[in-house]
């Protein structure tokens, strides 16, 4: 996921688009359907294309994606599950690699949601950070919620803040040491007391977060 993010940050322009139908798109094998069977009171159904909550439909779906653009992912765009970027040094450039994504797009039938694809612009979130050609920064948005959110008292408020702020441990240096205290609490069989230490943890990580 880094490494995507390294190839995409640096550009002069980007395309960010978002497909419309998503797993939708994939045809399930006839002989494979009666797997997807649900009852209901009239009878049963099945379906006919690859739906939202099997088990391997994410992975499946990511292959269908690498597979129809395997000669442009990492040179002209990037495919992560339904949501592509395409990029380019030059406005020209870009335009141009736009104009191959989506004639592949045509012979193999794949629909965009136009009301969330943008065209030719100079930074956009991806997996919740900023590209451009500055490179990779911080979602302003999403680490202010972060930095306000309460001391967690639980254990699970714990794993949800590390979850949370994980995310942007690169940004903050010895991420891991000072989270050491509260990781500790997550570890199996570990009697769950926030010391004074933990909540100290807890401020120097909000602080850190208002600093980016």
């Amino acid at each position: 996921m880094d490494q995507m993010l390294e190839r995409l940050a640096g550009n002069e322009f980007y395309c960010f688009l978002d497909r419309f139908s998503g797993y939708f798109e994939i045809p399930i094998d006839p002989q494979d359907q009666d797997k997807t069977t649900l009852t209901y009171p009239y009878g049963t159904f099945a379906y006919r294309r690859m739906p939202f909550g099997l088990f391997n439909a994410p992975g499946m779906f990511q292959r269908c994606m690498v597979a129809i653009f395997h000669d442009m992912i990492e040179k002209t765009m990037e495919v992560f599950m339904d949501d592509v970027s395409v990029f380019g040094d030059s406005f020209s450039s870009c335009l141009s690699h736009l104009d191959m994504m989506l004639k592949r797009c045509e012979d193999t039938n794949l629909v965009l949601n136009w009301d969330k694809c943008h065209f030719m612009v100079k930074e956009g979130i991806v997996l919740g950070l900023k590209i451009s050609k500055s490179g990779i920064e911080v979602d302003r948005a999403k680490v202010d919620v972060i930095s306000k959110l309460p001391p967690s008292t639980t254990v699970k408020g714990i794993r949800s803040f590390l979850g949370h702020a994980g995310f942007y441990r690169r940004f903050i240096t010895d991420f891991s040491k000072i989270a050491r205290r509260m990781t500790h609490l997550l570890e199996k069989d570990t009697p769950f007391f926030l010391s004074s230490e933990c909540q100290s943890s807890f401020e120097i990580l909000k602080k850190k977060f208002m600093c980016l």
